[in-house]
Order: C-alpha cells, then structure tokens, then sequence
C-alpha cells in the first residue's frame, strides 16, 4: 500500500476551523483560499491571498481531514 502513496501524491490543502479574533466566531475556510476572507458574523478579515497558501490572520482551531 505504500507505493500507492509514492505514486499518487495528496494535495497540500486542507479546509480549516478558524477562530475570529474580534468576535470568537468560529468558521471553516480553505487554506490556499484565492480571495480575501472576512468573518460571518463581524466583517474581520480571517485570511488574505498571497499566490499560494493563504496568510491566515486568525487562530487555527483544527486541520480537516
């Protein structure tokens, strides 16, 4: 089973729990997200585009698998 893994190779982005830092808010977001970010509740912004990963300027809550 492991050359599968060699073979097919699994993607570097995840789907993450984040937490507002002005509210407490808690919402899940992509993590190479490609536009910018804002909070459901508040209008913060949680996480901004960079190319690739996003910055993400909230607390991490949980990685999804």
């Amino acid at each position: 089973m492991d050359i599968w893994k060699k073979i097919i190779p699994e993607p570097k982005s995840r789907f993450i729990q984040v937490r507002c830092p002005d509210c407490g808010n808690e919402q899940i977001i992509f993590s190479h997200a490609a536009s910018v970010v804002h909070c459901n509740i508040c209008g913060a912004v949680l996480a901004e585009p960079t190319g690739g990963k996003a910055k993400i300027k909230a607390e991490i809550v949980k990685v999804l698998e």
